[in-house]
């Protein structure tokens, strides 16, 4: 069953957390202070039970200006937006505002909901919907149904279940055959169980006893438990809501907007390559090298835009590929999509995705980097494949491959075929596909480990190929350590003798001392002739 989270959006006080209560009949105002004040201060979450069965994850958000960063941190996992606007106030500043971030996320989903109608007559009522209407003009939001609800009475709660459910029924399946990726939105300790991380599972499958790491940290652990909306689980797939228990790890060693991924498939990273729209509202150009607040995943990060054209500025509404060049490690991946705000004061001006994760320093102007990224931008099928198979470090099956893009198997057969010839895939025994960025770091980590071996032991022909693969890491079962030592073997990289690995360069080499003693070893078998001598015998003649 496809998991989908939906997520409110709306301007402080417009009754979000009230209507999620009437919804769910759970308060998501979890702390204290949000109880008191009336006014919800952090994300918060619940679970919605949809007229078929459907279980939905809501995350509710706040709605003040103040609390705008933690508002972004929610509203980056959702699927289906809840636009949440008071009937006895229609439209109002953060209602724009949200409505703009969710347009740079790229929610294409959603319901609108007019809340407090209860408190208003129909024809004000009447009134302010064709104001909202005509402020949705032209977002995705324009042809989404209207519901009037009131949570005090219950009025319209079953129209708006229906309405969420045909909007989740639409909502984007997540892609369960990628590596698990989890950003992080909450961390706390359980009594009994030490610590907890959540946030929404945005790709893959995670399992109970997974080993996981924590970027960027590179912390490495093990999933010692799992709970997918609040009940036991032994995994849970891509588009849940998910809590993770982390044996091991200190609640202050992490934070919200670190990332939860397989070891070695997410890389941490300062900077990125995207394209960048800046919104029409934006109150002044933006200049090159502007320092901005990123917003990404749940993590906000500062750093600067690095225009890539030859442009000096961007102006309101324009889109340009930038550069983001962050002050601080973080973890992204192709399409992750993201917002920026100004550093001060913070103001949303605009947002985008991320065309590659780990790209070089580019000379402003190149043609050929604006080139490569409006073909990455476009999504065709060898980016789409190339950027799957970057998420891989040892690698994957040829099928498992095609399974994990969604692109048609005759078409991505093609394709495959020629990033091989154009030395963007590499193809190992056992119909095993790699891409070379990751055959590069598994033979530098090889090398590496055999280069020690061998100025450890000298006189030893090799390294355990046991030894070796454990070296490689976790990733690397068996059969995937010999696919690649077979294409390594081909390649003169190293030589496989029996259970023991070598560098194809190394010889066993006795140093000055140690032919000083050969020579007198044999010597001495010389001067026995047929009367072979016992190893003790040797032994005291070397000593003597």
């Amino acid at each position: 069953m496809k998991n989908v989270i939906i997520g409110t959006a709306g301007h402080v006080d417009h009754g979000k957390t009230t209507l999620i209560q009437a919804l769910t009949g759970t308060n998501p105002d979890r702390l204290k202070e949000e109880q008191e004040r009336g006014m919800t201060i952090d994300i918060g979450f619940a679970v919605l039970r949809l007229p078929d069965g459907t279980i939905a994850g809501i995350v509710d958000v706040p709605g003040h200006e103040r609390f705008l960063k933690n508002m972004l941190a929610g509203a980056s996992g959702i699927d289906v937006a809840l636009l949440v606007i008071a009937a006895d106030e229609g439209v109002m500043p953060q209602t724009r505002e949200h409505l703009e971030i969710l347009r740079l996320l790229d929610i294409r989903n959603g319901v609108v909901a007019l809340t407090k109608i209860d408190i208003v007559e129909k024809e004000w009522t009447d009134a302010v919907e064709e104001d909202v209407r005509l402020h949705l003009k032209d977002t995705f939001l324009e042809a989404s149904p209207f519901i009037r609800v009131s949570a005090a009475t219950g009025k319209g709660i079953d129209a708006l279940k229906r309405a969420l459910l045909s909007a989740s029924s639409r909502a984007r399946g997540r892609n369960t055959n990628l590596p698990f990726r989890l950003p992080v939105d909450r961390v706390f300790t359980r009594p009994g169980f030490g610590t907890v991380v959540t946030g929404t599972l945005v790709a893959g499958t995670i399992r109970a006893g997974d080993t996981v790491e924590i970027v960027p940290q590179g912390i490495t652990t093990r999933v010692r438990g799992i709970q997918v909306h609040g009940q036991k689980q032994q995994e849970a797939l891509a588009g849940a809501r998910v809590a993770v228990n982390l044996p091991g790890v200190e609640v202050s060693d992490i934070a919200r907007g670190v990332q939860l991924a397989p070891p070695g498939t997410l890389l941490p990273t300062t900077t990125f390559d995207s394209v960048l729209q800046l919104l029409p509202t934006a109150a002044k150009v933006l200049e090159d090298r502007t320092r901005v607040r990123l917003h990404l995943g749940t993590e906000e990060v500062l750093g600067r835009i690095r225009l890539l054209d030859d442009s000096s500025e961007m102006k309101p509404g324009q889109r340009a590929f930038i550069q983001f060049r962050g002050e601080t490690e973080f973890a992204c991946a192709r399409g992750d999509r993201f917002v920026i705000r100004t550093y001060s004061p913070s103001i949303t001006i605009g947002g985008g995705s991320v065309l590659e994760a780990h790209p070089k320093r580019h000379s402003k102007g190149d043609t050929e980097v604006l080139a490569t990224l409006f073909a990455r931008e476009t999504g065709a099928p060898s980016d789409i494949l190339e950027t799957n198979l970057q998420a891989f470090p040892a690698g994957i099956f040829r099928k498992d491959l095609i399974a994990a893009s969604g692109i048609a198997e005759a078409d991505a057969t093609a394709t495959i075929e020629d990033l091989i010839s154009q030395a963007l895939a590499v193809k190992l025994p056992g119909d095993r596909l790699i891409h070379p960025s990751q055959l590069s770091a598994a033979a530098d980590r090889v090398v590496s480990a055999l280069q020690k071996y061998h100025a450890q032991f000298p006189l030893r022909r090799g390294m355990p190929k046991e030894e070796l693969r454990g070296a490689l890491g976790k990733n690397f079962d068996p059969r995937t350590f010999q696919a690649l030592s077979s294409y390594w073997q081909s390649h003169k990289t190293l030589v496989i003798d029996g259970a023991t690995a070598n560098l194809s360069e190394f010889e066993v080499e006795l140093n000055e001392r140690q032919r000083g003693l050969l020579t007198r070893i044999e010597d001495f078998y010389r001067s026995k002739g047929i009367a072979t001598p016992t190893i003790d015998e040797v032994t005291r003649w070397v000593k003597a």
